[in-house]
């Protein structure tokens, strides 16, 4: 029987758009090389477990009939975000820490690193409301 705890996981979500405009191609293949090797290094780790990019077209819903509220997903472009690496940390300090080597920052891009949880919080404090109200 496996009695270890699994190594948490985290999501950072790239937000930026045009990082690319205005290079040389040397610059541009330099400043991919250097994102593509900081991401290899991470799946060479046995880190990561989840990358995608994402398009820029989207929609936000809300309410309760779910209408669109807007097309496009973010109201200004720069903060798009472009794609999302899911990875194993043992803790946020450590995601942060390794989220802090990634070249995309130098060029503009910023990241936000948030856990991945097991449970939705609003569902487990549901859960928890409704036990109570069942005693």
């Amino acid at each position: 029987m496996n009695t270890s705890t699994p190594t948490p996981e985290y999501m950072i979500l790239f937000r930026g758009s045009k990082w690319d405009d205005a290079l040389s191609a040397d610059d541009l293949q330099e400043r991919m090389d250097k994102i593509m090797g900081w991401f290899e290094g991470l799946r060479q780790q046995g880190r990561v477990k989840a990358a995608q990019p994402l398009g820029a077209e989207g929609r936000t819903i809300s309410g309760k009939k779910g209408l669109p509220v807007a097309d496009g997903p973010f109201v200004e472009s720069k903060e798009t975000v472009g794609g999302f690496l899911i990875f194993q940390a043992d803790d946020l300090d450590e995601a942060t820490e390794i989220a802090r080597t990634c070249p995309s920052l130098q060029y503009g891009v910023s990241i936000e690193v948030r856990p991945v949880l097991d449970e939705c919080p609003s569902f487990k404090r549901a859960k928890e409301r409704l036990a109570q109200a069942a005693v």
